[in-house]
């Protein structure tokens, strides 16, 4: 039997799709295009258990019917890791909110139609952004866990990209657990959602470090490219967990029956500005002199007043422990420089 990954070259993906080979799954992914499949299954050095079939556009309801026709009865597990993830756009609902939803809509529609008797889990990639309220991140009397909501509505995520992201997480989510609801006669399978926070880590492949990273990442990659003499700007606060732990996420999602009807809310640590920058100016001499300084040991590792997120029920299910920051950006700039060429 095989796993199913939609989105299969994203970031977070490629994670998964390894830990899933590593432990021999068969893996069948979705791409956007067959120049994307080509360079993934060249990447994987043309591994027998993966293979890849095109899905162009996951706003069109019907974008998966033809996978799910072709390699239904073969498929034992699922995982939606495919949704856009960026809030600078042109049309909030038709580049965020709608691909989203309907990506969500999709999958599970092909499912019923084509594999109802044989898939046996989902596990869907949501986010973070869909359990709590952005806009009260730094108020210390908000408390979020697994079992908390995005409140806004459907016309409050139209007003900017980040509600528009935020929102489009929640709605599709949301309709993920009552499709189950309202199909539980007509479906075999359980789900799990995995909600993380900002994954940073390095890329599964060393050439795709590029001059500009993947959305999260990109926060790194940023920092380690300024110049000694850049402010250090610490209004940017936030959550992080390792890609690695992600991915490990996933496979647990499907293989732990104690995971069935669970939302994970995966966060390692805190991090600002000045935690990262500590990081990489403590532990890359060769990088000494080039980076902001800031005020060393002051940042949201050492000190947080803002919002309290508990995900203690979600580390005890997974039990493991996640990777720490240092490990995280110590992996990732280790990466870049090597690509980089100043290591």
């Amino acid at each position: 039997m095989s796993v199913f990954i939609s989105g299969a070259t994203g970031f977070v993906a490629q994670h998964i799709i390894n830990q899933l080979l590593e432990q021999n799954f068969k893996v069948i992914g979705s791409v956007r295009s067959q120049a994307k499949a080509d360079k993934l299954l060249r990447q994987f050095n043309s591994n027998k258990n993966l293979s890849l079939e095109v899905v162009e556009d996951i706003s069109n309801l019907a974008a998966f019917d033809e996978v799910f026709s072709k390699h239904g009865k073969e498929i034992k597990y699922v995982l939606h890791t495919s949704s856009p993830f960026f809030t600078e756009c042109d049309d909030y609902e038709k580049d965020l909110l709608i691909p989203a939803l309907n990506g969500t809509k999709g999958i599970l529609n092909s499912i019923l139609k084509y594999a109802a008797d044989n898939v046996e889990r989902v596990v869907i990639t949501s986010s973070i952004a869909a359990m709590f309220d952005f806009t009260r991140d730094l108020d210390p009397s908000y408390f979020y866990d697994e079992n908390s909501w995005n409140p806004d509505s459907y016309q409050e995520a139209l007003t900017d990209g980040g509600h528009a992201y935020n929102g489009s997480k929640k709605f599709a989510e949301r309709y993920a657990w009552n499709f189950v609801q309202e199909h539980k006669n007509e479906i075999k399978f359980k789900l799990t959602t995995v909600n993380p926070c900002y994954v940073f880590g390095p890329q599964l492949f060393d050439e795709n470090v590029t001059a500009k990273l993947n959305t999260s990442c990109e926060l790194i990659n940023k920092l380690l490219h300024l110049s000694a003499g850049d402010a250090v700007d610490n209004f940017f606060v936030g959550n992080f967990v390792d890609v690695r732990d992600v991915a490990k996420a996933h496979l647990l999602g499907f293989e732990n029956q104690n995971l069935v009807d669970k939302r994970l809310l995966l966060i390692s640590s805190r991090f600002n500005a000045q935690d990262i920058l500590d990081i990489m100016n403590e532990d890359f001499k060769t990088l000494e002199g080039q980076l902001p300084a800031g005020v060393p040991h002051t940042g949201a590792l050492h000190q947080w007043k803002g919002a309290i997120a508990d995900n203690s029920k979600t580390k005890e299910l997974l039990g493991f422990e996640f990777i720490p920051l240092k490990k995280t950006i110590d992996d990732m700039v280790t990466q870049i420089l090597r690509k980089e060429k100043r290591l």
